[in-house]
This record gives C-alpha cells, sequence and structure tokens, in this order.
C-alpha cells in the first residue's frame, strides 16, 4: 500500500491489525506494548507514511513539546551560540526549541510573547528589550514560566542567567589603561538595556579610579552598521580630541569600528586600541583580531534551560535561582601596541 496523505490512527490501526489505544501507546508509552505489536504499528506508520499531528495532541494534553525562546538580535552570533547550547538541553528533554527575534523592538517583543503563548509552549528564555515582567508573570500565572537570559533579574520573582557586565565593563577598561590609554572611549546604546547601563558603569568606574575621563558615543543599538558610523565620526575628530582606546559594548559594535578605522587610515591598535565585548568567533579570525571580554555563551544557554526545565517539572518546589557568570578578558592584537 503507498503512503497515505492525511493517514490517521485509525488507519495505522487497521492496516496493523490492532486497536487505535494500541497505536496511541506506541506512540506515547511503548513501554507498555509488546515487542510484535510494536513492530507491526511501526511497519503500518511507515507504509502508510503517517505524521503525527502535535497540534492535535497539544489541544488534548494544553502544551507543546517545545519551548520558546527570544532574544535581541538573531544576526548576532552571541544568541545563536546561546541559542545552541539551550538546544542541547531542550533536545535531552525531547523538547523542540523555536527560536525568535525581538530585534530590539519592544512591540515586536510583545507579539512573540502572544504567539508563544497561543502556541503552547511549555516555557520560555527571553533577553528582554521592553518593560515585559508583568506580561511574563501573568505568563506564568497561566502555566507558561520564563527564563531571563544575559539579563540579571533583579528581584526573586525570576530565575536568571548572566554574566557580571559591571566587572567585564571594569576589567576591559583596565586592560586600555594597562594597554597605554589616557583617552578612552566608551561605543554603546540604548543604555535602557541593563546589559549597556552595567557595561559602561563598571568602565566609568575603572576610568574614575585610574583618575581619567572616559568619553561616551551612545548608540541606538548594538549593530555592526552603528559601530562603522561611530567609527566614521571618531575617524573624524582632531587627533588631540579623538579617543585613543575604545572599549565597545559588544563585539558586533567593535568589528564596525575596526572596520571603519581601517578605511580612515587610522592603525589599530597603535593610532586606537578597541576591545569589544562576547568573544563572538568572528573576533578572533578578523582582520586585526579583536581583544573581548569571553561569556561563556553555550553554557549560559545550557544553564538556563536546565533552570526553565526544573520550573517546569517542579514548580512547587522550585526555587529562583539568579545565576551569574564572571566574564574573561581575551586579549589580541587589537589591544597590544608595540
Amino acid at each position: 500500500m503507498p503512503n497515505v496523505p492525511g493517514a490517521k490512527l485509525k488507519d495505522v490501526a487497521a492496516l496493523a491489525g490492532v486497536s487505535v489505544g494500541t497505536v496511541s501507546n506506541v506512540l506515547n508509552r511503548p513501554e507498555q506494548v509488546s515487542p510484535d505489536k510494536k513492530s507491526r504499528v511501526l511497519a503500518a506508520i511507515d507504509q502508510l507514511g503517517f505524521v503525527r499531528n502535535e497540534s492535535a495532541r497539544s489541544l488534548r494534553s494544553g502544551s507543546t513539546r517545545s519551548l520558546g525562546m527570544l532574544v535581541l538580535d538573531v544576526r548576532n552570533p552571541f544568541f545563536t551560540d546561546v541559542a545552541l547550547g539551550a538546544e542541547n538541553v531542550a533536545e535531552a528533554h525531547k523538547h523542540s526549541l523555536i527560536l525568535a527575534n525581538s530585534a530590539e523592538d519592544s512591540g515586536r517583543e510583545l507579539a512573540y510573547l502572544d504567539l508563544f503563548e497561543q502556541q503552547r509552549v511549555q516555557g520560555v528564555l527571553i533577553t528582554p528589550f521592553g518593560q515585559v515582567l508583568q506580561r511574563l508573570e501573568t505568563m506564568r500565572s497561566r502555566g507558561i514560566p520564563s527564563v531571563l537570559v544575559d539579563r540579571l533579574a533583579r528581584n526573586d520573582q525570576f530565575c536568571s542567567v548572566s554574566v557580571d557586565d559591571v566587572a567585564g565593563g571594569a576589567t576591559a577598561l583596565t586592560h586600555l589603561l594597562d594597554a597605554g590609554s589616557v583617552r578612552p572611549a566608551f561605543v554603546g546604546g540604548p543604555f535602557t538595556l541593563q546589559q549597556v547601563e552595567d557595561r559602561y558603569q563598571g568602565a566609568a568606574d575603572a576610568a574614575a579610579r585610574a583618575g581619567v575621563s572616559l568619553q561616551l558615543f551612545e548608540t541606538p543599538d548594538l549593530k555592526f552598521e552603528r559601530g562603522r558610523q561611530i567609527g566614521d565620526l571618531i575617524s573624524n575628530l582632531q587627533p588631540a580630541k579623538r579617543p585613543d582606546a575604545v572599549f565597545a559594548a559588544n563585539d558586533q559594535l567593535a568589528l564596525g569600528l575596526l572596520q571603519s578605522f581601517a578605511a580612515n587610515e587610522l592603525r589599530v591598535p597603535e593610532d586606537i586600541a578597541i576591545v569589544g565585548f562576547d568573544d563572538i568567533d568572528f573576533a578572533s579570525q578578523s582582520s586585526i583580531p579583536l581583544s573581548s571580554i569571553s561569556q561563556p555563551r553555550h553554557l549560559i544557554g545550557e544553564r538556563a534551560a536546565e533552570l526553565l526545565f526544573d520550573e517546569i517539572d517542579n514548580a512547587e518546589e522550585h526555587v529562583h535561582s539568579q545565576v551569574v557568570f564572571t566574564p574573561e578578558l581575551v586579549a589580541r592584537q587589537s589591544t597590544r601596541r608595540h
């Protein structure tokens, strides 16, 4: 018999010579079915080309075997790596991971949260952009918990997994000062993002301790193109007013700066040093390898997913925790003055 488009459980049962309940058990509780019947059902499924209707199953159970993940910028390799870590854990729990991109847009962010709820995901991993904590609390009251990713929860109402961005900012600025900088600058934004605010604060504190001023070049987002724009602006400053080192809030900005400086014939690091944040793969592969503050990207995703599954599986006993990793400097050619 050839494949039957839209084959149903009853078709599989008829071909295998078993009840519909036996087919359901093979799909959901195979340990309860004898080897002979299981073999016949699987053969019938293969022969008919039967595809399980997950939508119908989710309507009966009230949820799907899936997690939603919402990140700020899916083009940023940092978030891709975090998502891969989360996906590893989801797969181990026989769940799928639905990845969505808020694109640093609060309206889009809320629309995706609505979609996740409509899709009946079992939980949400999110790097928040807008004011969504109340929305997340509402979703939890409806049985969909969430974990904040790359963002420290400021209270005990949520689990979160992040790095110490203040410490990372201080480490980056101290490294530039140790490399000889006397006119450092910070490039990043928007400051409504807690990560940006914390990285700047750490850098500003380190500059103040050293008795130097920290110039600020604020950006509306953290994309590569913004780095190029700020790089052109810095390149056109008079040498005496131009920073001699830049700490960029993420590697995408830093790589944009690097490209702009090269186009404007500024030497890196001789004329201006650069350090980024995240240590994405492109940082070490750029024409001038980029110094960066490294985060354990896969581990962040893995730990966040583990916390989410713990809340899904043990809602009554679950205790919210805030996991904070310590970032580390990876020094490369972009800050090594000879």
